[in-house]
């Protein structure tokens, strides 16, 4: 009995053995593959980013601009003709043959997907040029936006932000990695950005910063007398519990960075109980329901964001618990709200500046507020900004983890 159960499992072990060279030409053929489909995206977007800069291809690329009115309805059928034809047609052209050229010299099966994957291009460009299909061309369908932009790959918003948001930005067409290898997938120049805490460390050296991608800053302060001032800051003063009446000058702000905040230390009496909840958390959650409210216009969504510093203390203790607790529940509703979708929320996860607030910080608020805006224009929206390596593993798997609990134990609104 044992010898027929020992010869059994021999040939089944001998019927189950796997055949390595067989899964390695397998693995190999899907590492080729995979990169050629980010080689074409890298080539496309490249071309793409060329025709804004190189005066001959502009020529060209600008009947692709040219067709389209604010709402991405089409001027008339000849112009969007004559756009796929001068811009995507070649565009698909190039692709193919620089795909080919790449695919024949390497030799890699896997290679002849991005051939492919060019050609779907060519197909797509050549059905609206001979057949006027503008149903095919699903980034420039016309009509108000619903949704707000992706960060994982060009939508409607996104794309519509090329066209008439800044046209030296936002070049990708599929996947951003193009954009965020160029810091194109949000442009901040000429934008209308509000932050409060402006009188604080970390409030002037991103309103520095932000003059510097040329910005227009409105500083929100409850001490205007400690700006000096200067050009392109517009002060506006405001009292705690009165964010109400900030709208109508949030009607025309593109971007609300939320940065006020308290520290009240070790302190645990009752007062610093609500100062700590009411500044930190209250306070930021009505400028945030109050700023939503100016989302009304059909391309609001693809503009509008709010940034709000929520502080490493989310996930990390700060030696301050009140501090701590008040800025993870803040947090937490924001991860809530985001559920939402009426526009783009980002999360400022700091670590420990010197400041008016922390004195015994180790970061430089004027690094930190660099690295804010370099990570900004690369569209994080968890934009993690610490010397702590522990914050950058725990944050990702708490955000996401307390998303997807809110997401299946939440119901949207009707």
């Amino acid at each position: 009995m044992i010898k027929m159960l020992a010869e059994n499992w021999t040939v089944i072990e001998a019927n189950l053995q796997i055949n390595w060279l067989l899964v390695n030409n397998c693995l190999q053929f899907a590492a080729w593959g995979v990169f050629s489909l980010l080689l074409a995206e890298v080539l496309r977007d490249t071309y793409h980013a060329l025709c804004h800069k190189v005066s001959w291809l502009a020529k060209w690329h600008n009947k692709h601009h040219a067709a389209y009115r604010r709402d991405l309805s089409v001027v008339s059928l000849k112009m969007y003709q004559e756009s796929q034809l001068y811009h995507d047609i070649v565009e698909s052209v190039l692709l193919v043959f620089v795909l080919t050229i790449v695919a024949l010299l390497v030799n890699q099966w896997g290679l002849w997907f991005g051939v492919l994957y060019a050609c779907t291009f060519l197909y797509g460009a050549s059905v609206r040029y001979f057949q006027g299909k503008i149903e095919t061309d699903y980034n420039h369908l016309p009509g108000p936006l619903e949704i707000i932009p992706s960060s994982l790959w060009v939508n409607r918003a996104y794309h519509w932000r090329h066209h008439f948001d800044d046209v030296n930005a936002y070049y990708s067409g599929v996947f951003p990695l193009v954009d965020k290898i160029l810091g194109t997938a949000l442009s901040l120049k000429g934008k209308t950005i509000a932050i409060t805490g402006a009188s604080g460390t970390l409030g002037q050296a991103l309103t520095a910063e932000l003059i510097q991608h040329n910005a227009k800053v409105v500083a929100i302060t409850t001490n205007p007398d400690k700006l000096v001032t200067q050009t392109g800051v517009m002060v506006l003063p405001w009292e705690l519990g009165n964010e109400v009446q900030l709208r109508d000058r949030l009607e025309k702000v593109d971007i609300l960075i939320i940065n006020h905040g308290v520290n009240v230390y070790g302190d645990r009496t009752p007062q610093a109980i609500n100062s700590s909840y009411e500044v930190n958390t209250f306070s930021a959650l009505r400028l945030m329901d109050i700023f939503m409210t100016t989302v009304t216009g059909p391309q609001d969504k693809a503009t509008k964001e709010i940034w709000v510093n929520t502080s490493e203390a989310e996930v990390s203790p700060a030696l301050s618990p009140l501090y701590e607790l008040s800025k993870r529940t803040l947090g937490n509703i924001i991860t809530l709200k985001r559920l939402e979708g009426n526009c783009i929320i980002r999360k400022l996860i700091l670590g420990p500046f010197k400041s008016q607030l922390n004195p015994y910080g180790v970061m430089s608020a004027t690094q930190v507020a660099k690295f804010i805006v370099f990570l900004a224009v690369r569209d994080f929206r968890n934009i993690i900004v610490t010397i702590n390596p522990l914050t950058y593993l725990l944050f990702p798997f708490k955000e996401t983890s307390t998303w997807l609990y809110y997401r299946v134990f939440s119901k949207a609104k009707n």
